[in-house]
This record gives structure tokens, sequence and C-alpha cells, in this order.
């Protein structure tokens, strides 16, 4: 890449800015309403995109997919009710601050480890994608399978807290999402003759109910989200405890780049996603931090690494589709659909015919991540005195428009109703002492893994040697081992530090 294309690419983007702070306003707001993702506004405003030259074009939509990864943390935090997929593993410990009190500082960290962590992937992205692309070649089921293993570890990392309700809401979640046709013969299994059920549990009523609407359920019981010191916290909220989220934030600043990373390469695997990455990046990130029993409860990095890592994944699900035509996500399906109606040929000659098309989409991202760290971190004072607002008034708001995002999602009524019913469940779940976060992780990975299982044994005939039969996957294998042991030996490392230091 050039000196002159580079300026070429900035001076596109700076000069398109009002597009990009339109399109960060619009996928912020977006991003916090649960089940109204990037690719449904997108498909919204498709004629839109359709009618403006394409660079234009492609700057809003990019602008607007990952300003709407960032707000799918405020509710997350705020309300225990993620946005999308990848913000679920946010609420483990954003939640848990703005009940304390500490909204305000957990937004700052979302924010920043958001801008951050998306602004350092874009820029590798820039520079590296045509060795970053190569992750689609060398990455097929074998290597998936592990990769949605370390993903699954996390219900382990929740049992712990109680083993039997821990493994009892995974395998629950598990058998949730084999729901649907299977991926050999499309035999129907337990669709209990629904047809909206064949593809599978939608994952959008699933996240709603689950989160929202159970949560909601429970509000109703209560006079306040928050607890009674977190109110008296709250109403005594300054600028300072800005400062202080930012400093918080900054002082884990190398945690922020490692986890986005993972969300840049995970999200670089075709039908990878957010989802995974996040939960990747909390069960990394409590792995090796020093303070595991902190998580859960309200711990910094906690909050960090699921944002780091969601946002890392905007960069990476845009090169597959950049690189070779294959969209890495939903959003970038569309997004594809806009490029080909402009003629806009994908691939490598993309590169080489048409590189600021190319290459703007990284610098819009980047450029993008720079407003939104000066236009939305002034505004979190504000956003957090959500958790101020009765529950009275609160509950059935959050009724109302998560049951329109469940409709929004595929058009069916149908969804509605699954959306009260995974509601029952997550209310029965909070009210039992079952964690629901368990149970959508093995909604959401539980059909991936099973799709990239039999694929690979289907292609091997049968053989589970094939899971071992790989470079790439054998070191996989090694590095979920390190990550399920290290845990316990430095448990026990620290163990023995505090016997010997007890002796006399």
């Amino acid at each position: 890449m050039t000196a002159d294309l580079l300026i070429d690419l900035f001076s596109m983007a700076i000069g398109y800015w009002w597009i990009i702070l339109i399109g960060t306003t619009i996928g912020i707001i977006i991003g916090a309403i649960p089940g109204f993702g990037a690719h449904n506004t997108i498909i919204i405003l498709l004629p839109l995109t359709l009618a403006v030259p394409i660079d234009q074009g492609l700057t809003f939509m990019v602008s607007l997919y990952v300003a709407s990864h960032m707000g799918s943390g405020i509710p997350a935090i705020l309300l225990n009710i993620p946005g999308t997929g990848g913000a679920a593993a946010t609420t483990l410990d954003g939640y848990p601050m703005a009940q304390k009190g500490l909204g305000q500082q957990a937004l700052v960290l979302s924010f920043l480890a958001s801008t951050i962590g998306g602004f350092i992937t874009a820029i590798i992205a820039l520079f590296a994608i045509p060795y970053l692309a190569q992750i689609a070649f060398y990455l097929h089921s074998v290597e998936m399978v592990v990769v949605m293993l370390f993903g699954i570890t996390l219900i382990a990392v929740i049992a712990a807290k109680d083993t039997l309700k821990g493994l009892i809401a995974g395998l629950i979640g598990l058998l949730i999402g084999g729901i649907g046709a299977d991926h050999i013969y499309s035999n129907p299994r337990g669709t209990f003759g629904f047809l909206e059920l064949y593809d599978g549990v939608p994952l959008v009523p699933a996240l709603i109910g689950l989160f929202a609407l159970s949560e909601a359920f429970v509000m109703i019981e209560q006079d306040l989200i928050v607890s009674k010191s977190g109110r008296a916290h709250m109403l005594k909220s300054r600028w300072s405890d800005t400062w202080e989220g930012i400093r918080m934030g900054v002082a884990r600043l190398w945690h922020v780049c490692w986890t986005s990373l993972i969300g840049l390469g995970i999200g670089a695997i075709p039908g990878a996603g957010a989802s995974i990455a996040s939960f990747v990046a909390y069960q990394q990130s409590r792995t090796f931090s020093k303070t595991p029993d902190a998580y859960g409860k309200g711990h910094p990095e906690g909050v960090l690494a699921p944002e780091a890592a969601n946002n890392g994944v905007s960069s990476g699900s845009l090169i597959p589709m950049l690189v070779i035509g294959v969209p890495g996500g939903s959003t970038a399906a569309v997004m594809m659909v806009v490029l080909n109606y402009h003629g806009v040929a994908l691939g490598p000659r993309l590169f080489t015919e048409q590189p600021v098309l190319a290459y703007g989409v990284f610098v819009t991202m980047i450029v993008s991540y720079v407003l939104m760290i000066f236009t939305i971190l002034p505004l979190t004072r504000y956003l957090s005195r959500i958790t101020l607002v009765p529950t009275q008034f609160l509950a059935p708001s959050i009724i109302c428009f998560t049951l329109i995002g469940a409709f929004i999602y595929r058009g069916y009524p149908f969804d509605m109703g699954l959306a009260i019913a995974f509601g029952v469940i997550g209310y029965i779940a909070r009210k039992t002492g079952f964690h629901v976060v368990a149970l959508l992780i093995g909604v959401i990975l539980g059909p991936l893994l099973e799709e990239n299982f039999l694929r690979a044994l289907r292609l091997s005939g049968g053989d589970l040697g094939v899971f071992f039969s790989r470079p790439i996957a054998n070191g996989l294998w090694l590095a979920l081992l390190a990550s399920l042991a290290t845990p316990w030996i430095l448990a026990r490392y620290h163990k023995s530090r505090e016997t010997a230091g007890g002796k006399p």
C-alpha cells in the first residue's frame, strides 16, 4: 500500500464525516434496541443505499455496522439485556457493576473497549488483509469444532458456582439448540409440527426471551434495578466517575488489545460471528486473570474482554467478503448485495481495480471509532441514569419494545410467542438459581458445533481421528487443554504460596 493511496483513503473518509456521523448515530441507537440488528436496519434502508453512489452507500453501511456493535452493550450493562448475541457475555459483569451504582464506569469501560479494540483491529486489517484472509482457507470444520469448544467451556466456568445447576442449564441449552431439521437428512427434531422451527430456534427471540423478558418479569417484583447503596451512589454521580472509568480502562489497555485480536481472528472465519468471539474472549480473559474469582461480580476486565472482541469481529467479518466473496456474517451478506447491485466485483481483483473502495472500508471504520469516542463518552453520565427509572415504567416499556424486536427479525408473529415462552423459561431459571447465560451458550453454539462436527465426520467417512489429523487443530486442542488446566494450576500455585507465607 502506497503513501498516496493512504492519503486518498483518509481524504475520502474525512470528506464523508457527515455520513459517518449519521451512520454511527443510527447504529448506536439500533444496537441498543434488542432485536434491531445492523443487518435488519440496512435491509430497511436498502433503497437508500442502492440509490446513492457506492462509496457513499458503503461508508454509511460500515459506520452503522460498527456503531451497532458498540450500542449493543448499553442495555446489556444497564438492564441485563444484550442488544445482540455478541453482547451477551457483557451482562456477566456489566450488569453487576450497574447494580452497585457503577453503571457510568461500566459504560465508559464498554465504550473504550469497543472503540480501542475496533480501532486497533481496523488498522491491523488495513495492512494485513491478504494474510488475515488466509484464515478462512486454513480453518475448516475440524478447527471450528475446537474453537466453539472454547466458548462452550464457559458453561463449566459458570457451573463452578453451582456445578449441578450450571451443567443442567448448559445441557438444556444444547438440547434447545438441537431443535430443527438435522444437518444430514433434514429430518425435523423437536419442532412439534411448527414450520417456523424447521430452520432451528431463531437467535433473536431466544435472546430477547431469556434476557429481556425474563429480566422484565423480575423487575416487576422490585422498585429499582440498583441497590439502595447503588442508588445513593448514582444520585451523587459526577463527571469524575467518567474519568474514573477512563482510568480503569487505560490501566488495562493491554487486556483490550489481546482480546480484540481474538475477535479479529474469529471474525475472519465465515459463519463464526460476534457471539462466539465474545464468549471465547471472556473465557480466555478469566482463565489467564490473576483474580478469576472476581469475574461475574462486577469485574472491569469482564466488561472489557467481550466488548473488545465484539468490535474486533467488525473488521474480521468483512475480510472474507472483500477477498474471497464469502460473507462473514449476516450484515456482510447484505452489504454484498449492495456491492453486487453496483457492479462491484468482489475478490482479489477488487484490490487492484478499485483499491480506494476495498481499503476504504477499514479506513471508514478507523474514522468512525475516532468520531464515536468523542461523541458518546460525554453521554455516559446521562445514559447510566436509566437504572434510576422506577421498574413500574421500565418493565412494560422493555416488554413492548423487545416483542417488536422479536417480530422484526423474521417477520413471523410466531416469534413473539416464542420470545414469551423463552421469557418464562428465563424467569423460572432466574428464580431457581439457574444461569440464563449457560442456557444461551447452548442455544447459540450447540447447533454450530453439531453442524461442523457432522460435516467433518462426513468428509472423513466417520473417522473420529480426523479431529486430531491437522496441525492447526492439534495446536488448538493443546491451547484448549492449557486454558482448562491453567486455572487449576494457578489456584494450586497461589495456595502453595499462601501456605509457605503462613509458616513461621
